[in-house]
């Protein structure tokens, strides 16, 4: 009896791809469409206790990846004023019934994998995500970036972290309007 992988490899190489359904994109893929293209941004970043708020300016570049995803790539000034690159893929997977995605920062050492929902009105998606705790050194934190779409050339994105006080505290707003 022939294996699976046996059997794939015995059909000829165009009956493979002809035999392949593809998926379509779906209104969830649609929505994120409305990310694309050239930004300028603002951020206002908390300090620590005692300190003002930080304002830092930035581009960001969101481009599609097919029909599916997402990718953008922000540069800005990280939090000790050098020079800072982030990029971030998003998708939805209709498997799950979720948006799933990607971060990374030229300033942090790690990635944060996306877990997303979109809320009732379409203007809201959250991303959940786990990472290293800012407040305590060696535990886990759970985080929350919060796109909302303000109107066809403008949007925010907050960062949330949840406490050791049980509450979910703003790190940081960003403050996008469209540049093309």
């Amino acid at each position: 009896m022939a294996t699976q992988i046996e059997e794939v490899q015995a059909q000829p190489p165009e009956s493979a791809c002809l035999d392949m359904t593809m998926p379509k994109p779906q209104g969830e893929h649609a929505w994120l469409l409305r990310l694309v293209g050239e930004w300028t941004s603002e951020m206002d970043m908390a300090g620590g206790e005692g300190q003002p708020v930080t304002t830092i300016t930035g581009t960001e570049s969101i481009r599609t990846l097919g029909e599916f995803w997402i990718i953008g790539e922000g540069t800005g000034e990280g939090p000790d004023g050098a020079p800072a690159t982030d990029m971030f893929t998003i998708g939805y997977d209709p498997q799950q019934g979720r948006y799933v995605g990607s971060w990374v920062s030229s300033c942090m050492p790690f990635m944060r994998t996306y877990d997303g929902t979109m809320d009732a009105n379409q203007r809201v998606l959250t991303l959940a995500s786990d990472g290293p705790s800012f407040e305590v050194p060696g535990k886990t934190a759970k985080y929350r970036d919060i796109i909302e779409i303000i109107g066809d050339d403008q949007r925010t994105l907050s960062s949330n972290f949840l406490g050791e006080d049980g509450e979910w505290h703003e790190m940081m707003k960003m403050y996008f309007k469209r540049a093309s």
